[in-house]
């Protein structure tokens, strides 16, 4: 009967456990392992840094649907300086209902800017031009909530002859259905058939259309908003001429975490022309808004990443930058292995072999002579 040294015996309930072992060079400090740990938490710390601050920004969603909205009336925001005074401002819709210009007033003014006004308008004029070009420049102004009022105009000291130019400013309220908002020589009467305008005692010859539109809006007046016109600048030599704008207006509700309001957008189209009845161009000296309404109307949301989202983001970081440097240092060390030629494609030889191993690869029972009772 063979008896087995009680060392011997537990070498061998340890090489039959169920449980497998952690082979000793996982566990084993190496420089490059450490090289890589530290290049893993640094660059996880860095993603990490970075999705907190995609965390914190924020986006404009914009949605669509039907305007089921056709009762309320529209207000028209108004701001615009002619280059001649003796003019007059009116509505006329679709129903041929003229509106009256009661909420509109009338200031003699000059038409050259001083320099902090002519400053501003350049400002408008750039952010326009920016405009056309990035369209998402309008999502930084609608999140931002930018309210940019223009310097008040400066009261001038002297006498009202040298103050030429007429400031139209205000606002009215119109029904919500097409129009036209023009503004011509003299002021309006309305009649049956329509209405006219009182410019008998104003000579052709003293016409002069140029003007500015500061501001022009429809709907509540929200900080973040630019306008297409704003900053608008006409200059005409010819006293009769014309000059329209075709705007199409989009009702608009904004709810960003500055501001919730419901406004109008719109989009314009301009042609000018002069008036020479003897070359057939005809019609009616003056500056003429044509409107329409939009039956679609932009619902403008500022979102917001949900929390749970940034951490699965966040999981999602330190799990990939684990898995994918552990696979990279794996094939770095296979790669060197192969090219010190210290890997071989057969037996991997133990440096820790025990000394009973024999060399063929077969481990080898250590045993005691036993002796016969």
């Amino acid at each position: 009967m063979r008896r087995i040294s009680r060392k011997k015996a537990l070498t061998l309930v340890k090489e039959l456990d169920a449980f497998p072992k952690v082979p000793g060079s996982y566990v084993e400090t190496t420089a490059s392992g450490g090289t890589v740990s530290l290049v893993a938490f640094s660059l996880m710390a860095v993603l990490a840094f970075l999705e907190f601050f995609v965390y914190r920004n924020t986006w404009m969603n914009y949605e669509y649907e039907v305007d089921k909205d056709f009762t309320s009336k529209l207000r028209i925001n108004v701001d615009i300086t002619i280059a001649m005074r003796y003019i007059g401002a009116d509505v006329l819709d679709l129903a041929e209902t003229m509106v009256a210009s009661d909420g509109l007033k009338y200031e003699p003014v000059k038409f050259e800017l001083p320099p902090e006004r002519k400053l501003w308008q350049m400002t408008l004029l750039h952010i326009q031009e920016r405009l056309r070009v990035e369209h998402s420049l309008q999502n930084v102004l609608f999140k931002s909530a930018v309210k940019g009022a223009a310097p008040a105009p400066s009261q001038s000291d002297d006498g009202s002859s040298s103050l030429s130019a007429c400031r139209i400013h205000g606002h009215m309220y119109v029904n919500k259905v097409a129009g036209n908002f023009h503004i011509t020589i003299g002021k309006s009467i309305p009649h049956p058939r329509g209405h006219a305008h009182l410019a008998a005692l104003v000579s052709h010859d003293s016409y002069n259309f140029s003007h500015r539109i500061d501001h022009l809006s429809f709907g509540e007046e929200i900080p973040g908003l630019i306008n297409p016109l704003d900053g608008t600048e006409k200059i005409t030599a010819d006293a009769n001429h014309m000059f329209q704008y075709f705007i199409t207006i989009v009702p608009t509700k904004l709810n960003t975490y500055k501001v919730s309001a419901e406004t109008h957008q719109y989009s314009v189209t301009e042609r000018e022309r002069v008036i020479n009845h003897a070359a057939g161009s005809h019609g009616v000296s003056g500056i003429f808004m044509k409107y329409d309404i939009s039956s679609l109307m932009v619902r403008v949301t500022e979102q917001h990443m949900p929390l749970w989202q940034f951490l699965v983001r966040l999981c999602g970081i330190v799990g990939g930058i684990f898995s994918t440097t552990g696979m990279i240092h794996g094939m770095v060390g296979f790669v060197v292995d192969v090219v010190c030629c210290r890997f071989q494609m057969g037996v991997y030889k133990r440096m820790d072999a025990p000394p009973s191993e024999q060399g063929d690869g077969q481990f080898v029972l250590p045993t005691e002579s036993y002796s016969e009772e």
